[in-house]
């Protein structure tokens, strides 16, 4: 079942993780091609020992049978050329946020609803924002135990969210603070080193509710992938100085009992969750031990005293943004398509 597949936005912070995951997990292609915008073409990547140069993206990048496209490419040149792509007969996985919350393109976490890869009727499977995939990996189990009723979730993003260049400026900028040096920053509106921001993304204005559109995916998109619109979210998305890896902490609120050994059972049995929780000895998720990996990683699971009936639960999350919150669940995605004849 070896699809034709193209990488679109292989030179960028996700699509570098595109092409070691590709590698690592031994996806199955029969042609394999590499694009970027224009400015990146003829550079040269290499995969699996051989060398590739980057194609510019194109109308005619999806010409000759391309089967699959694995993107990550800002929102609106994925509303151009995804239809395009999909028209000539190459399915998209769409790291965007373009088509998340359209009716009819399925939003798709492997680990909670994969059955949805086989509803993508435009030629078209989103990606899920970051910080929603590695909540709902840990969530879901919980949801499908006790039945989740309410969330209030907390993250602390890393900069690498907002890309290359965010890292470059944080590492620049966290030397110049240190020698006492003024920095002029491009990327972030404040100080981002020694600093946290309550706003993410920095480019948009607040909705009318006051919530930015980050913390408004977590509410949309999770009732989406978990096919429940009962579920109540509320949140609070803040940019924090750490390189990768996007921690939360989470309190869920549930319609029957769960104790914390109970919880920590149903995520430890459950896919893609990792549970370090030893508080006794100051083990627990950290955002310095998870970059690089790609389970979620659960710890400091505990009960909410301020829930009667012992319904509530806190815990500490913390997963790599890059990979299995961009690349590697895209690339999930794409396993289960090829998995289910899609």
């Amino acid at each position: 079942m070896a699809k034709k597949l193209v990488v679109v936005g292989a030179t960028g912070a996700v699509g570098e993780q595109f092409i070691r995951i590709l590698e690592e997990r031994d996806f199955p292609f029969s042609d394999i091609k590499f694009v970027a915008s224009e400015r990146s073409a003829g550079k040269k990547v290499t995969f699996k020992g051989t060398e590739f140069t980057i194609e510019a993206l194109s109308e005619t990048t999806f010409d000759g049978g391309w089967e699959l496209g694995l993107f990550s490419i800002p929102k609106g040149l994925s509303r151009t050329f995804s239809p395009i792509a999909a028209g000539k007969g190459c399915l998209v996985v769409d790291n965007s946020n373009a088509f998340r919350m359209e009716p009819d393109v399925p939003l798709v976490v492997p680990e909670v609803n994969p059955a949805d890869v086989e509803r993508a009727e435009r030629g078209i499977i989103a990606n899920p924002n970051c910080s929603t995939i590695g909540m709902v990996v840990a969530v879901w189990p919980l949801h499908q135990a006790k039945t989740v009723r309410r969330l209030v979730i907390t993250t602390m993003q890393s900069v690498s969210g907002v890309g290359l260049k965010a890292i470059e400026e944080l590492k620049a900028e966290s030397r110049a603070v240190l020698d006492g040096k003024p920095y002029r920053r491009t990327v972030f509106p404040h100080q981002m080193a020694f600093n946290v921001l309550p706003q993410i993304p920095q480019s948009d204005a607040f909705g009318p509710n006051g919530y930015t559109s980050e913390e408004m995916k977590l509410l949309d998109e999770t009732r989406k992938i978990m096919h429940d619109d009962s579920i109540r979210v509320t949140m609070t998305c803040t940019r924090v100085p750490v390189i990768t890896s996007h921690s939360e902490a989470i309190n869920i609120e549930f319609a029957e009992p769960c104790t914390p050994d109970q919880a920590r059972a149903i995520l430890s049995a459950a896919p893609g969750v990792a549970v370090i929780d030893d508080v006794a000895n100051q083990r627990y998720p950290l955002a310095t031990d998870v970059a690089g990996k790609d389970d979620t990683y659960v710890g400091r699971v505990r009960q909410d005293e301020s829930i009667d009936g012992n319904r509530g639960i806190n815990l500490w999350l913390v997963s790599e943004n890059l990979r299995k919150g961009a690349a590697l669940n895209a690339v999930q995605i794409a396993e289960e398509v090829v998995a289910r004849g899609v």
